[in-house]
């Protein structure tokens, strides 16, 4: 069972029904769920073969109405999409930085029916304390024997009377994940796609063979795949192979929608469809 179909049946009969009313003509909740699980495979960053991170702070934005309509609730709505998200990265195999929050919040920019999700990574170690100052030696700081008339005052020992305090370490940062040049984000999956796993995609009953580090679908004769349909634009989306595999919209005309939903990417699994133009493509990946 889907992680989606598992949190609508918790919800359903959550607060007794409550929800079911709450969001009858409003957002959905398997809306808000849904869009979480996009932020994290949006915002997934690979550290190394064996770890991709994503962000364990949310924060759902809803319009004045609805944020008034869900206040009661907040709590255990959160509670149950931080459960959801917490399902859907281990099924991923993401992992997190620091403890998982999803929180919401008001946007006096939305209106009734729409929301905005953002979030971030927070690290749950806390930046280090500076060290100590070194310790004075005996009586510096004390109120200074006058020095005889015409002789320069010092205790033995000690700095000079008046002198500011040895500087301090700078306080140690914690590590920072691997840099990927620049400010690009490493693309969920890009860079290190399973030695064994054979991909391909079927569009108009023709198998292509998906090799390399990406793959371009479009009308041009330039695509590595050519799609002959007039919805198509030249170079209209690319899949990258990967752990998942992606497909990206390369800012197409008529955009894509893959597994039913308008996208700019998203995840693909063995049997993903992606839609553009008119022509159906089905992604397939077999490992072994």
């Amino acid at each position: 069972m889907g992680v989606l179909k598992k949190f609508e049946q918790r919800l359903e009969g959550l607060v007794n029904g409550t929800f079911a009313k709450v969001f009858k003509s409003e957002v959905q909740p398997v809306e808000i769920a849904g869009a979480l699980q996009r932020e994290c495979d949006n915002n997934a960053t690979i550290w190394n073969r064996d770890r991709t991170v994503v962000p364990n702070d949310f924060i759902v934005e809803l319009s004045p109405h609805d944020h008034e309509r869900l206040s009661p609730y907040a709590g255990q709505l959160g509670a149950e999409l931080a459960g959801m998200v917490r399902e859907y990265a281990e099924a991923q195999r993401y992992t997190f930085m620091g403890p998982l929050n999803v929180t919401l919040d008001k946007a006096d920019d939305l209106d009734t029916g729409l929301y905005r999700v953002r979030s971030r990574t927070l690290a749950s170690e806390e930046v280090p304390a500076p060290p100590a100052p070194p310790a004075a030696p005996p009586g510096y700081g004390r109120q200074p024997t006058p020095p005889a008339p015409g002789a320069p005052w010092q205790q033995p020992g000690a700095a000079p009377y008046g002198a500011p305090p040895p500087p301090t370490a700078p306080p140690a940062m914690p590590p920072a994940p691997p840099s990927a040049g620049g400010n690009v984000r490493p693309f969920p999956g890009a860079g290190h796609s399973g030695t064994n796993t054979r991909r391909w995609v079927e569009v108009n009953g023709a198998r292509h063979q998906i090799t390399g580090s990406a793959v371009v679908l479009g009308r041009s004769t330039e695509a590595d795949i050519r799609i002959d349909d007039p919805g198509v634009s030249r170079k209209h989306a690319e899949i990258r192979p990967g752990t998942p595999a992606m497909v990206l919209d390369l800012g197409s005309t008529n955009g894509i929608v893959v597994d039913g939903q308008h996208t700019q990417r998203a995840t693909l699994r063995d049997g993903s469809r992606i839609v553009i133009g008119s022509t159906t493509i089905v992604y397939r990946q077999v490992e072994g």
